[in-house]
């Protein structure tokens, strides 16, 4: 078949303002603050918005007077992809990784703060994430994956197939550097995948998260481990009933506490928090019931718990104690946080001072830092920039008696008395919640330019309402979210003027799924985008390769329950389609496969139904390209703003 593929930029004056205001934005990928709680390091991403690819980046630690200053083991200019920072006990040493020395090979650097001098301590061949000092400080580990050929995660693009087709298991092992000697030794199995850990206070054992075969499409059977530091003698600890996420130990080294519960996507977590005795026992839930979404957790010198969590669509710092099971909120915002791929907050030994990376739709990106009831901002790289969209709102709703929450951005220059056609934003997931955040690439905000109002619910299905709304879509996708969504659009055309004749929908991953399900369930919606979208669930459950996490939402897989698949796949009830729907997916995605657009997209033509299909070479589920980032977004307005006039 003949790629139908375009990727010249289209010239509208939304878009150049959109794209003044978030391409000049810095961006941030990491907030680590110190163990003693008196400095912040952090990755900033260069900003070259027309460069082909966007993960270069640098490593920042402030001094004590606040001044950044970057550590790399290159030129002052260099641009490299510096990551993944770690503070040593002392906090007198920050460990790295960078490809400075070997382009888009990572390797393990540790800098003296005192001296300013960077080492090298590793000349491995693969890939390296999460390095993590021994309480001792006289080791680093560090998750590595042997002569590995992408990034990890299934999110990255992937490998195309030529030749006989075999699964190739690389795994990704927990290795551990000795700082004096530089010696590595790879700790774990060989025939088993680690994702997340932790050492224990004494520095004796790590605990960890794993399973066997591929990396990518078994994180969501992964289990709790424990190993020896010294001899690699492994202890199994804990099957979770669901996903399980973010293992910490106390700070006496007698409990272990985890996320569990159902969760959709690698790095995007939620759940309940759990304690598990480190010498055997049971699993307790110690959040039973809570009407949000614990997304990390960090043991306080006292025993209590403290946690980030989703509620309601914004974000909270929670303090717990696990055995009465009292929790005090002692900081909640209409914003996102983030610190690292596996964690909301950076806190310090002592549990008094954090760090985050804060954003919300008025606030740029800034690295914050400092005591709980006192942090500031430390990074204000941003700090000119203002908002190039309307106002938002949070709004609220009932569902089949159900509260559902979700929020409305206003068109910029909103004229009360004047009605405005309305896009859905359905976020991806769908174990996950939108949240206010600075916009970034395939964001609807710059369709508030447009004129538009903005909605984004968080249907059932999403974080931010507790683990029972969360399974709300179990052995039902599409139908009750969908339900919920329909609900808020009405809500919106009750309480403002927006015109039903002007509705879009669109979003990508979940939210691609979603746009493609509500064309065939409604002829609401005017004009849809769909990106990265799933048409045929019984058709993708062999093209992807990550079905591992379908089966807790459908109970079985689809050669055991084929019939539950085709309930909900888009494509059973394509005859119903009349919306315009544009087409986008990047041609090495493993998550949702191309194939699936495709599929979609021959349906409609053969239907009749105005539609376009743009494919994406070299990008997976996660665009990288700023110039194809740049191009879905000019598409999306276009298609828009030319089918809801």
């Amino acid at each position: 078949m003949k790629y139908l593929l375009f990727l010249c930029a289209l010239p509208l004056a939304a878009q150049s303002t959109y794209l003044a205001v978030t391409t000049a934005s810095t961006q941030f990928r990491q907030a680590a603050i110190s163990p003693d709680g008196q400095r912040t390091a952090y990755v900033e991403t260069l900003r070259n918005p027309d460069s082909s690819d966007s993960r270069k980046s640098m490593v920042f630690v402030t001094t004590k007077d606040g001044t950044p200053k970057r550590i790399t083991p290159g030129s002052a200019s260099a641009k490299c992809q510096d990551k993944d920072v770690a503070w040593s006990p002392d906090s007198r040493q920050l460990a790295f990784l960078s490809d400075c020395g070997s382009p888009r090979q990572l390797q393990l650097y540790v800098a003296n703060l005192a001296t300013g001098k960077v080492r090298k301590a590793t000349s491995l061949r693969g890939y390296l994430q999460l390095p993590k000092w021994s309480p001792a400080g006289t080791e680093i580990a560090v998750l590595f994956t042997e002569n590995a050929t992408r990034n990890a995660g299934p999110t990255e693009a992937g490998v195309k197939d030529a030749g006989v087709v075999e699964e190739v298991i690389r795994e990704q092992r927990l290795t551990i550097v000795d700082t004096n000697t530089g010696a590595v030794r790879q700790l774990s199995p060989a025939d088993t995948y680690v994702y997340e850990y932790d050492w224990s206070p004494e520095g004796a054992r790590i605990v960890y998260t794993a399973a066997k075969g591929s990396g990518d499409n078994n994180w969501w059977i992964a289990q709790l481990y424990e190993i020896s530091a010294a001899t690699g003698e492994v202890k199994h600890l804990y099957k979770p009933e669901r996903q399980i996420a973010v293992p910490r130990w106390s700070k006496d080294g007698k409990q272990i506490a985890f996320i569990s519960g159902l969760m959709s996507d690698e790095g995007s977590t939620g759940g309940d928090i759990y304690t598990l005795p480190a010498d055997g026992g049971a699993a307790r839930d110690v959040t039973p019931g809570i009407a949000a979404s614990p997304s990390s957790v960090h043991w306080q010198p006292d025993g209590r718990i403290l946690f980030a969590e989703t509620v309601d669509g914004s974000s909270a710092i929670v303090l717990l104690n696990p055995k009465s099971g009292e929790n005090e909120t002692l900081w909640r915002g209409d914003e996102t946080l983030r610190a690292r791929d596996d964690e909301t907050l950076s806190v310090s030994e002592d549990g008094k001072s954090i760090a985050a990376i804060r954003s919300s739709w008025s606030q740029p990106y800034e690295v914050w830092a400092g005591p709980l009831n006192d942090w500031r901002p430390v990074t204000h790289a941003n700090a000119a920039l203002k908002p190039a969209w309307g106002k938002t709102e949070k709004l609220h709703w009932m569902s089949e008696g159900q509260r559902v929450q979700g929020w409305l951005m206003y068109p910029v220059d909103y004229q009360p008395g004047r009605k405005y056609g309305l896009i859905v934003s359905v976020h991806g997931g769908p174990a996950a919640a939108k949240k206010p955040a600075w916009p970034s690439w395939f964001d609807f905000s710059a369709l508030s330019a447009e004129g538009f109002f903005v909605l984004c619910p968080n249907p059932r299905g999403s974080f931010g309402s507790g683990e029972k709304f969360t399974s709300g879509n179990v052995k039902d996708f599409g139908f009750g979210d969908l339900r919920d969504i329909m609900a808020g659009v009405a809500q919106a055309e009750h309480d403002f003027p927006i015109d039903e004749n002007r509705l879009g929908i669109g979003g990508w991953s979940y939210g691609g799924y979603m746009t493609m399900w509500a064309v065939t369930q409604t002829h609401r919606f005017k004009a849809a985008v769909a990106g990265a979208g799933i048409a045929n669930w019984q058709s993708y459950y062999g093209e992807n390769l990550i079905d591992q996490w379908m089966i807790p939402y459908f109970g079985a897989s689809v050669y055991d329950d084929p019939g539950i698949y085709a309930r909900s796949s888009p494509i059973t009830y394509i005859k119903t389609v009349e919306t315009p729907t544009l087409i986008v997916v990047g041609d090495a995605d493993e998550e949702c496969p191309a194939p699936q657009s495709y599929e979609f997209w021959h349906a409609l033509k053969t239907r009749r139904v105005k539609t376009q299909l743009v494919v994406y070479p070299g990008e997976g589920h996660r665009f990288h390209k700023p110039a194809d980032q740049k191009d879905v977004l000019a598409r999306t307005i276009a298609w828009f703003r030319d089918n809801l006039q």
